[in-house]
């Protein structure tokens, strides 16, 4: 419970952090690449244009009547008189090219301010959808963790943020009510037997005609339920260990791992048919050994009289697999997911002598540590067919 909040406040403040960045330097960045975009499109085309115009070639002479009835222009020779225009008008074009650079120039400058205004607008409206996923994101916490951001709008990348924002959300909440029921249900289950001892304990001192023998029964019962007691710890322990994570890997070899949880059944015990071909993976030896043990526990507990259990090794595609068929108690599929979350049975939620509804969240969290896919289904005759395929030895 408490590893689950601590991942729900480092995911809302994830979120917070997300937006404070989006905000400022996200829109600052747009705003300045929409601004400098606008600015090296406009330089492109003062620089196009002024080439055009300066590249045109030297302009027409067209002398008026007035100039050319000019007693002095009509004394001087026409090479001079046309020199003359020639050097005049090309002050004029570099004046005028000069003039057009200057003023280009300027109106660009002005252009670019506008457009960088307009882009830090624009940039708001655009990201004002994140903004919004942000807002809701601050008011979610574990005591509404139902609530979806629900972005409108089409398919594109701010819609998919929030998409996987909700997918975030919805995994926290599963994760955060999976955790919830698992510690009711620890609570249920450690508390029954302290009670049951109280009450045990309580009848026997009241009973004034208690005798030795009396009180040594009783004393039995105690010690029964505490062994119950301890059990149930021991798997608390080993589910805690399992879902922590591997330090290191060592060669695991599945053969030896099956072999050593099968022993030998009693008369009464289900028959056990083995087929164990070479099977090496890597991981942690006392773990997959607590995974087997686990699985042929499960098929033996919950069988039939006569009934058999089928454990086989081997490797698929590379993959070097662990498999234990039995038959047992028909079981609908849409319940098979349900028995691998902690304490789920069944028959019931209580415990029994036949287990603590944790044999199979175990081995759900070995194989999930081990990189390993786990898949069950309905058994041929009954009960369940279990395979636990791992990834390849590791060098």
């Amino acid at each position: 419970m408490r590893r689950i909040r601590v991942r729900l406040r480092r995911a809302v403040a994830r979120i917070r952090r997300i937006r404070v960045r989006v905000r400022w330097t996200v829109r600052l960045r747009l705003t300045l690449l929409y601004g400098a975009l606008f600015l090296v499109s406009g330089a492109a085309l003062l620089i196009i244009t002024y080439v055009l115009v300066a590249g045109s070639g030297t302009p027409q002479l067209f002398v008026s009547s007035r100039i050319g009835s000019n007693v002095l222009f009509q004394r001087l020779d026409p090479e001079v008189v046309r020199r003359f225009m020639g050097n005049r008008a090309a002050e004029q074009r570099q004046a005028m090219l000069g003039q057009l650079l200057t003023q280009s120039a300027i109106a660009l400058g002005l252009m670019s301010a506008v457009s960088v205004a307009l882009g830090w607008l624009m940039a708001g409206r655009a990201l004002r959808p994140v903004r919004t996923m942000a807002d809701k994101a601050r008011r979610i916490s574990e005591r509404n963790l139902h609530e979806r951001l629900a972005v409108p709008g089409p398919d594109d990348e701010l819609k998919d943020l929030g998409d996987t924002i909700d997918d975030l959300l919805s995994r926290l909440g599963a994760a955060f009510g999976a955790q919830k029921r698992f510690a009711a249900n620890a609570s249920h289950e450690l508390r029954t037997p302290l009670t049951l001892q109280r009450a045990m304990i309580e009848v026997a001192l009241a009973d004034p005609a208690a005798d030795a023998e009396s009180l040594r029964r009783v004393c039995e019962r105690v010690l029964a339920a505490g062994e119950h007691q301890e059990r149930l710890i021991e798997a608390l322990l080993m589910l805690a260990r399992s879902e922590r994570g591997l330090d290191r890997r060592e060669p695991v070899d599945l053969v030896r791992a099956a072999g050593n949880v099968l022993g030998d059944g009693g008369p009464e015990e289900p028959r056990v048919e083995v087929c164990l071909a070479p099977a090496a993976t890597s991981g942690d030896p006392r773990l997959v050994e607590r995974l087997a043990a686990n699985l042929v526990g499960n098929a033996r507990r919950h069988n039939l009289p006569g009934g058999w259990v089928r454990v086989s090794t081997g490797t698929v595609r590379g993959r070097p697999f662990l498999r234990v068929v039995n038959s047992g108690p028909e079981i609908p599929p849409d319940r098979i997911d349900a028995l691998f979350e902690p304490f789920r049975r069944l028959e019931s939620r209580t415990g029994s002598p036949q287990g603590h509804g944790l044999g199979l969240s175990i081995v759900s969290a070995v194989a999930a540590v081990h990189d390993a896919d786990l898949t069950a289904e309905p058994g041929p005759e009954g009960g369940l067919d279990i395979t636990v395929a791992f990834p390849r030895a590791s060098r």
